[in-house]
């Protein structure tokens, strides 16, 4: 599914009434990530956005760029923005968050790393077209605390992410406040909360699992 024609979705296939915005993503949200990737362990969130033409449907097979080096997938929560709320203060978040699924921040990493040592931004190497792969999501009440659900990624029936969302740096109320004095966060936007260790490349015929763990689960596969 192209940028041109991807709608959120419910669980069950309905559409959700929201347009679809930007994806606001957090880097370094888990410290063994950042233990792996050897980075630096971040003062405040790192955050960086990946436009509309970046978004693709989990449900369909991912389409990764061929002649870009490696392309390594990051499995995240995902987060629908319902309401706009302005500032720091959300004063709750029912009808702030619309529903919760799961992300794929798909990164060239050879690229990024390339990037990095030259101190440039990380657009090419995680805002190119098709590098935000997003599931249908569940209505909030699915989930009874965000900040203890287990993300999961089986890639050719070998588990290769298996975290928590209680590992993060940031929780997510204090995220979406943080990423609300930056970025005005607007109904239909999402936001990727940050992976957990176990990241590692695609390639062409790869078989994946996405899961948060006994609330949904999705299958895909790189064409």
């Amino acid at each position: 599914m192209s940028h041109s024609t991807y709608q959120h979705r419910y669980i069950d296939k309905s559409p959700v009434e929201l347009p679809v915005g930007k994806v606001v993503c957090v880097g370094r949200n888990y410290a063994k990530h950042i233990a792996e990737l050897k980075n630096e362990t971040p003062k405040e969130p790192v955050l960086f956005i990946k436009p509309v033409s970046s978004i693709v449907d989990l449900d369909l097979p991912l389409s990764v760029p061929a002649d870009k080096g490696a392309c390594h997938f990051e499995t995240e929560l995902a987060i629908l923005i319902g309401c706009e709320k302005t500032g720091q203060q959300l004063p709750g978040c029912d009808d702030f968050i619309a529903g919760y699924g799961l992300g794929l921040d798909l990164t060239l990493r050879d690229v990024q790393d390339q990037l990095k040592a030259e101190r440039l931004p990380w657009e090419k190497a995680k805002a190119f077209d098709g590098a935000c792969a997003l599931s249908r999501f569940v209505k909030p009440a699915a989930i009874k605390d965000v900040q203890n659900v287990q993300l999961r990624l089986t890639k050719n029936g070998q588990v290769r992410q298996d975290g928590n969302t209680g590992a993060m740096l940031a929780p997510v109320v204090k995220l979406l406040a943080h990423i609300n004095t930056y970025f005005t966060l607007y109904p239909g936007d999402v936001v990727l909360t940050g992976t957990p260790e176990g990241v590692g490349p695609l390639e062409s015929g790869d078989q994946l699992l996405v899961e948060l763990v006994g609330v949904c689960s999705f299958k895909t596969r790189v064409k």
